[in-house]
């Protein structure tokens, strides 16, 4: 980080700070005493009560993960508070220099992670550092060195320059956002009970393991006997856009329809077609109806997407649908059944393509009685749009969070 060209107070100040003054800047190796982890994957004991701070140890937004590796000893290498760092990262490198703190003293790091230990804590926030070096790691990710793989020097880590108000307003702006962080760590946890309970209910309301009826059936329909078990070619036939060529789609949002490749599939269109091609093709091809549900064959296999009725066109072979009357099962039904499929070839192996023939082979069950039908999706659909309404909420939280820390910390040039 470039010294001097930094802009030295936030553009957002709590009140009580705001006649302070500029902030002051040191070199992080001044901060903090750097140390390097050593090998330890030969002592990896998973009934071990210490755990190991490796690589893997610590998730894209700077956290440490819950589940990491154990150790049954330990070399006394983390103490409570430390700041550990990541220091390899494949080339990419979006893990580089990325930290967070030891919460106790029951840690031990690994080769490849740098352990960090504030000289003086009465002038230092170990969280507001944390999160400073986190909020920087542009800064790591330039500095790594490698091809296939990115390594951190010590130099890159010991010269990166700090810049801090006064011990009590770092604590304000640590407390503000670690306040922030646990309220996002609420929401993430509610979002994972969310997913954790809607797979329980696909578990119970579907037939497991070659069984005839669900362990959990609604109450009216307890006595409606077996679920009816076909293959998919026997509902409908798998149908697909004619194909398109490169040179026949545009850039041209405006004046054009969506083209979905596997690429784009679920997301946002890049290309388009013509709204004539589009009126030409749809006059003599198969196309999706409102409600159909549109499967990947290619890339992730199995990816499903509910089609709205929107115009659109989608890649030939690489994205399909089941041409369903709906007069054995309902569409909303089987997008639960396909997410229950195996998408895997007879041996285990993951497809590579889905073919026509792999769709109308694969065996759904499904109930005779369309309202049970309707019943199981109504209530997977209400808990899925739970889910999608507490991961906006994540969202906007962590857009809250990204504002704050624009705003609380300085300007830098990286």
């Amino acid at each position: 980080m470039n010294k001097n060209e930094n802009k030295l107070t936030p553009e957002l100040r709590f009140p009580e700070f705001l006649k302070d003054g500029e902030w002051e800047e040191e070199d992080l190796g001044i901060i903090c005493d750097y140390f390097n982890g050593a090998s330890h994957e030969g002592g990896v004991n998973e009934e071990g009560n210490f755990y190991l701070i490796s690589l893997n140890s610590i998730d894209i937004e700077g956290n440490l993960k819950k589940d990491m590796k154990r150790l049954s000893y330990t070399d006394n290498s983390l103490k409570k508070n430390d700041i550990v760092m990541v220091l390899s990262d494949v080339a990419h490198g979006n893990f580089l220099g990325l930290t967070d703190i030891i919460p106790n003293n029951n840690f031990v790091l690994n080769q490849r992670m740098a352990g960090l230990r504030i000289k003086n804590t009465d002038d230092f926030v170990p969280f507001y550092i944390k999160t400073y070096i986190n909020n920087n790691q542009k800064y790591f990710k330039n500095k790594g060195q490698g091809s296939s793989q990115l390594n951190l020097s010590k130099a890159s880590v010991t010269d990166f320059s700090i810049l801090f108000p006064n011990p009590t307003e770092q604590q304000k702006i640590a407390s503000c956002l670690s306040s922030l962080d646990e309220l996002l760590t609420a929401h993430t946890d509610k979002l994972e009970i969310l997913k954790t309970h809607k797979k329980g209910l696909m578990q119970n309301l579907f037939p497991q393991n070659g069984e005839k009826t669900p362990k959990l059936r609604f109450k009216e329909f307890e006595n409606d006997g077996e679920w009816v078990e076909d293959k998919l070619g026997n509902i409908g036939n798998p149908s697909m856009c004619k194909r398109i060529f490169k040179e026949e789609t545009t850039n041209d949002e405006k004046n054009g329809i969506p083209f979905y490749k596997i690429g784009t599939f679920g997301k946002i269109a890049d290309s388009f077609i013509s709204k004539e091609r589009y009126e030409e093709y749809k006059m003599k091809y198969s196309f999706p109806k409102k409600g159909d549900i549109l499967i990947s064959a290619s890339g992730t296999i199995g990816r499903l997407v509910v089609y709205d009725g929107e115009p659109a066109f989608f890649q030939d072979s690489n994205i399909v649908w089941i041409d369903n009357d709906e007069s054995k099962t309902t569409n909303k039904f089987l997008f639960y059944a396909y997410s229950l499929l195996n998408w895997q070839t007879s041996d285990g192996g993951i497809i590579q393509r889905l073919y026509n023939a792999d769709l109308k082979g694969m065996i759904v069950h499904f109930p005779k009685n369309k309202k049970e039908q309707q019943k199981i999706a109504d209530t997977l659909s209400s808990l899925d749009t739970l889910i999608a309404a507490q991961a906006d909420r994540i969202e906007q939280l962590k857009l809250h969070k990204k504002g704050l820390l624009q705003g609380l910390f300085p300007k830098v040039k990286i």
